[in-house]
Formats: C-alpha cells, sequence, structure tokens
C-alpha cells in the first residue's frame, strides 16, 4: 500500500536544519502518528525529490539516516518501507486477518494498535468541523454553564468534606439518584448494585481484571469500539468477531461463535451501536440472553449512549429483560457532558459490584469524589434532561444532511440511522490510505480497521454526523475517490 504523493506537504521550516534534517523529521513525525503505517511504501526517491523540490541525494540520504533509526527497510529493487517493529518501540506489530482467515483460525492475543487514533485526536480538537472520526460531540454543543454552575454551588459548601477518600462504590447520593434513573430504563438497581467508575475506559478494564484470564474467548463486536480490544488482549484474552448487519448483530453467526468458543463473555452495544447506529430489537435481546444462559458466558453491555436515544426509539436493553442476573449493565455521561468529567458506573447483581468495589480499591483506591458531586448536582437540578433532548434535535438536524453529503461523494451507508451521532460508510477504497491522505489534508478520519479486533483492512470508515460540516471536506472526498478510479482505470 503506497503513501498517496500528491498529497504529501512540504516539511515545516526550520532554519536551524539542514534539508536532510527537515525531511528525516518530517517522515518520523508521520510514522510516530501512525499517517505512515507499518507495511506502507514510502515515496519513491524521484518521485519525493520533485514534491519536495529537493535533490534525490537529499532523499536517499534522509531514508538511509530512517533505516539506521529503525524507522524505514530498504528492499533492493523495490524501494523503501515503514518497518515493523516489536511491541515497545514507536511501531507495534499489527496482526492483520482476513475474514476467511479469522473464521478458520482461533483468534489470538495480538498488539492492537489505537495510537493512529488516539495521538492525532488532539490535532483537530480545537476545530472538530475537521474531525470526522472523532468520537465525541463538538464543545460549542455541550454546555459548560451545567459543569460551571455544580461547581459554584459546591464551592460554597465546606471544602473538609473533600479532603478524604470518599468511598469505595462511589457518592452515595449519586448512586442513589442513578438508582431512580435505571428504574426508568426498567432495570432494578439497588445503590449497592451500582459502582461509579472513571467512565466506560475503567470499566471495562476492572470487568477484564475480575473475569478474564489468558486464553479466554471474548465475543465483541466487529465492527466495535476500539480501545476495548487493547484491553482484553492484555489480558491475554482470544478475541472474536461478531460481524453485523444492517439489522444488528448477526446472531446466527453468533450462536456459532458460541457454540466454538464456548465464550468467557459477549461485549455489546444494546442501543446506537458504535460504529454501525444499530440497536438490538426485543427478539435479538431474548436470544442472545437464551445463548448467554445455554453457554453461560456473561454479558456486558455497554449503553454509553443511551441518552442520545429518543424516548419511544425502538431499542431494547439486555439488563432490563435479565435484571442484572447475568448482564453487566455501563454507563457513562462523557459523551453528553463532558469528556474530561470522566464518571461512569457499573450496575450489576450484588456479588459482582462487591469483586468491581475490591478490584477498584486494589487498582486506584477510589474515583474522584469531585467529579461524582457536579454530576449529582447536575442530575438532580432538573437541566440535564433538556440538554440531552436538545443534544438530540441537533443531531436530527445535522445527520440528514451528512448523510447527503456523503452519498453524493460515492460512499454508501450501511444503514439509514434514526438517532446518534455515527454513520458507518463504505467509501470503496482503502480507507487506511483515505485516512492518511485525510490528515494530511487537515482532517481525523477514523478507518474501520481501528473497528476490527484483528485489524483488518477495509473499505468501510465511520463518521460522527456533528462533525462533518466543513465544505472543504465533500471536496477532498470526491478529489481522492476520483484520484484512486483515475489510477485504477
Amino acid at each position: 500500500m503506497s503513501v498517496p504523493l500528491d498529497l504529501i506537504p512540504a516539511p515545516h521550516d526550520a532554519s536551524a536544519l539542514t534539508l536532510v534534517d527537515q525531511l528525516v523529521q518530517w517522515a518520523r513525525r508521520r510514522i510516530e502518528e501512525r499517517v505512515f503505517r507499518p507495511g506502507m511504501r514510502m515515496p519513491s526517491i524521484r518521485k519525493l525529490a520533485l514534491d519536495k523540490g529537493v535533490s534525490r541525494f537529499t532523499v536517499v540520504e534522509a531514508y538511509e539516516r530512517l533505516v539506521a533509526q529503525g524507522y524505514l527497510d530498504s528492499r533492493r529493487g523495490s524501494g523503501f518501507y515503514v518497518r515493523e517493529r516489536l511491541a515497545g518501540g514507536p511501531l507495534p506489530i499489527e496482526r492483520r486477518l482476513s475474514a476467511h482467515e479469522a473464521a478458520e483460525t482461533a483468534p489470538a492475543p495480538s498488539t492492537i494498535d489505537v495510537v493512529w487514533l488516539l495521538r492525532n485526536m488532539l490535532h483537530t480538537s480545537t476545530r472538530p468541523e475537521r474531525g470526522p472520526g472523532l468520537g465525541y460531540l463538538p464543545s460549542r454543543w455541550l454546555d459548560g454553564e451545567l459543569i460551571t454552575g455544580a461547581l459554584r454551588t459546591l464551592g460554597r459548601q465546606s471544602g473538609a468534606q473533600m479532603l478524604g477518600f470518599g468511598t469505595p462504590q462511589g457518592f452515595l447520593p449519586l448512586r442513589q439518584q442513578l438508582q431512580t434513573r435505571l428504574e426508568e430504563l426498567e432495570i432494578g438497581a439497588s445503590p449497592e448494585q451500582i459502582v461509579l467508575v472513571s467512565g466506560i475506559t475503567q470499566a471495562i478494564d476492572l470487568i477484564a481484571r475480575l473475569y478474564v484470564q489468558p486464553g479466554d474467548a471474548v465475543i465483541v463486536g466487529d465492527p466495535a469500539w476500539f480501545q476495548m480490544f487493547g484491553r482484553f488482549a492484555s489480558q491475554g484474552a482470544r478475541l472474536v468477531g461478531m460481524p453485523y448487519t444492517p439489522d444488528g448483530p448477526d446472531l446466527d453467526v453468533l450462536e456459532t461463535l458460541v457454540q466454538t468458543w464456548r465464550p468467557k463473555m459477549l461485549v455489546i452495544n444494546s442501543v446506537l451501536q458504535n460504529p454501525t447506529g444499530t440497536s438490538l430489537t426485543a427478539a435479538q435481546a431474548f436470544r442472545i440472553l437464551r445463548l448467554a444462559e445455554e453457554y453461560d458466558f456473561i454479558v456486558v453491555e455497554d449503553d454509553i449512549y443511551g441518552d442520545l436515544c429518543p424516548p419511544g426509539f425502538p431499542a431494547t436493553r439486555l439488563a432490563s429483560l435479565d435484571q442484572l442476573k447475568r448482564v453487566i449493565y455501563l454507563g457513562s455521561f462523557s459523551k453528553t457532558l463532558a469528556a474530561n468529567l470522566r464518571v461512569g458506573f457499573i450496575a450489576s447483581s450484588p456479588d459482582v459490584a462487591k469483586a468491581v468495589t475490591d478490584q477498584k480499591m486494589l487498582v486506584g483506591m477510589t474515583t474522584p469524589e469531585l467529579n461524582e458531586r457536579v454530576l449529582y448536582k447536575i442530575l438532580t437540578e432538573g437541566h440535564y434532561r433538556r440538554h440531552v433532548e436538545r443534544l438530540r434535535a441537533r443531531l436530527d438536524t445535522v445527520r440528514d444532511k451528512s448523510v447527503r453529503m456523503l452519498e453524493k461523494t460515492g460512499l454508501r451507508m450501511f444503514q439509514t440511522p434514526a438517532a446518534g451521532m455515527f454513520v458507518w460508510a463504505d467509501t470503496g477504497v482503502d480507507a487506511d490510505a483515505l485516512a492518511a491522505a485525510g490528515h494530511e489534508e487537515g482532517f481525523l478520519l477514523t478507518p474501520g480497521s481501528l473497528f476490527s479486533p484483528q485489524q483488518s483492512p477495509t473499505t468501510w470508515m465511520r463518521f460522527n454526523v456533528a462533525n462533518c460540516g466543513d465544505p472543504a471536506l465533500p471536496a477532498f472526498l470526491c478529489r481522492y475517490l476520483d484520484g484512486v478510479a483515475r489510477r485504477a482505470s
């Protein structure tokens, strides 16, 4: 897979550096940021010299230095390629399997690489319209006054209450408030069954530490939220991908997978799945629970996008059917309030809640009670519901417009989303190469390979409809796709 030559900008000016130094710095930065990924062929010496306006000798010297520093491999008669490095170096090894290989080969622990996206999120944090691949809403859509108002209220109270460790399960009044919210979803959970955590990421970490042993099979969506892949893989789990259809998870395949691998657990978004936007029907939820009972595996239900689901939306939560007997239910407010508030929760059976609490203390004692008190104030002062209603209405306004724009550029939607922030689209080209080209144009795009437990190459890509408003985006997509089509003809 070659780097698109016509989309590589000239290196930044640096008067103290030689041309060779500048070229080395430019290439290293893009390799470390995962713009140039392991196995990619670097531009030819002649092409890069023309593109940068430098001599071929300068390019040769720069490439040779990059080889010596371990960033590139030189292949006689073929060119220079980004080197795959052992875990711990700047370029972890990627294990890529085709769908056919994954179906016939036992899943194995692998180094899951999400550094490309995580390192580059800050590149577009101040201009979210340049980040259609971002996983959160633009800051201007959120209500900072909800948080500052709660902080002002807390600031008028005695500071002595903030001096201790807090409680292991988390701030009790907030857990009591979450009990009320869960009742509205027809999920019964006492405060003793709720454990506060620092977001879904910590929830997944605690669950993995508790229940997953090396060699255990864990079924995840393929595609699904990529950050959990690395956590389970580091625990030694065998990740097994469950495919999705436009109607939701392919349950016929799921049944075959559980019969074959006898998994320890299944992790699933039941509502507005990331990235496909699909939601479970009651029939699908019942079938999943029947399989969980028959084959004795845990179901981890991640409902982080639940508040973006409007009332009456046709979606079924597994925990509402199971009542936390086998289901561990996860929730968070990072998507609707603020990414750095970092307050989420786990609702489960009493025994699981106790085990999670003990594990939480071993890993990090308690979670910051200040954040939990802030969230409690926001939830109990009555403004949060109206804030979420405004978010849903705004998403409804931009969703159709974003989908039409993407379709006009030639992309094909996985399904027509009716709620939420994500659409899953087939670009028809290598999504990794498209994401690399987009980065050079100042766009953060999220290639579908990141959402695969095996990082399988794909033409699919996730788009955040709230961040597709830059008029240069459709122009870039059309130009790139047209260029690929011309080169192929």
